[in-house]
């Protein structure tokens, strides 16, 4: 295809021995005429554990209006039920201690929940943009070897139609 460590020297500019991981990689998945792209769902999806897939639930469901909405009512609900239904005999009448004890305990869980899933989408995000580096980086490298050819391939010809010429030229003059 093409002498690697000159197109290595010209297109990266350092010696194929000072490549990074990467470069290797899709330099060798160019070489080889292989896909370097992937499903990058799928693959994150088999690399997430249980754990992991069980927080991006939670966050995705505390995250959502639907959420709010039914723990807005629910908390009407909680004030109604402790002032007016249930005036005398009230489980947690007003200022509502226990509504707060309960409200303060699931702030303490969900709160490292939701950053855990965070973390897994700055993660993603990262994984992501490695991904569009690589395939991105192979697609200059296509480029760059068609243009190559391509540049072979008319020297090819002007060298051909240099040499017609010179042979028309002769028969003329001659």
């Amino acid at each position: 295809m093409y002498n690697l460590p000159n197109f290595v020297h010209v297109h990266f500019g350092k010696g194929p021995d000072e490549l990074g991981d990467i470069e290797k990689r899709v330099l060798a998945k160019a070489h080889e005429r292989k896909i370097i792209s992937t499903d990058i769902n799928a693959a994150l999806k088999a690399e997430s554990t249980s754990g992991e897939r069980l927080a991006d639930s939670i966050a995705r469901i505390g995250g959502s209006w639907s959420f709010i909405l039914a723990f807005l009512a629910f908390l009407v609900f909680w004030c109604v039920v402790n002032t007016v239904v249930l005036m005398t005999r009230a489980f947690d009448p007003y200022p509502f201690i226990f509504l707060n004890l309960v409200l303060s305990m699931l702030a303490a869980i969900q709160a490292p929940i939701i950053m855990m899933s965070q973390n897994r989408q700055a993660e993603r995000d990262r994984f992501e943009a490695a991904k569009d580096y690589e395939v991105n980086l192979k697609a200059e490298l296509e480029v760059l070897s068609l243009h190559q050819k391509i540049d072979s391939h008319v020297l090819t010809e002007i060298a051909a139609l240099r040499e017609e010429i010179a042979q028309l030229s002769q028969k003329i003059t001659g």
